[in-house]
């Protein structure tokens, strides 16, 4: 039974930016409601300030969600969905381009524990190293897509498409 996909947009972005719409595109499809954040104004204050902003916008949005719920995040995006995890209970994480740490953020990446998740990262990425995330993900036994492409995932959508509908459809049956 869908409930519920939060997806929050990296920084320098916004909530119609191109993955985000695309993983909206395909909860929708696949009866999910969705939430894209807007963190635009809470980016303004910074990379390290807008993390703790971004947390508590995605905690309230949690806690007026229906379940289950996943969320699904794309660079600080992910970075915060994670974060989120920690203080409210989700069903499922969905994770692109994961920076495990943020300059002059004082918390390193985390997530809750017993969440089905999945990484999808570019091998290539030049703003979050694959590496950091790999052994996240590595260590948790969180399955992970790495792909041939830089941290936009430009030429893999329609792959980031097929990996989150399958995500879904594993976490709904």
């Amino acid at each position: 039974m869908p409930g519920r996909v939060i997806l929050s947009h990296g920084s320098d972005s916004g909530p119609e930016a191109t993955k985000v719409s695309a993983l909206a595109r395909v909860a929708e499809a696949q009866g999910w409601s969705t939430l894209r954040p807007d963190y635009r104004g809470d980016d303004a204050a910074g990379y390290a300030d807008a993390v703790p902003r971004r947390v508590e916008r995605l905690l309230d949005a949690m806690r007026a969600a229906p379940r289950p719920l996943v969320l699904a995040g794309s660079s600080m995006g992910a970075f915060v969905s994670g974060l989120a995890s920690l203080e409210a209970p989700c069903d499922g994480l969905f994770l692109v381009a994961l920076p495990i740490d943020i300059t002059g953020c004082p918390r390193r990446f985390d997530a809750a524990r017993g969440v089905p998740g999945m990484l999808v990262h570019g091998w290539r990425d030049e703003l979050c190293p694959v590496d950091a995330a790999f052994a996240f993900a590595r260590e948790r036994g969180m399955p992970t897509l790495l792909l041939d492409d830089g941290h936009r995932l430009a030429d893999h959508v329609a792959m980031l498409e097929g990996q989150f509908a399958l995500f879904l459809r594993a976490l709904a049956a």
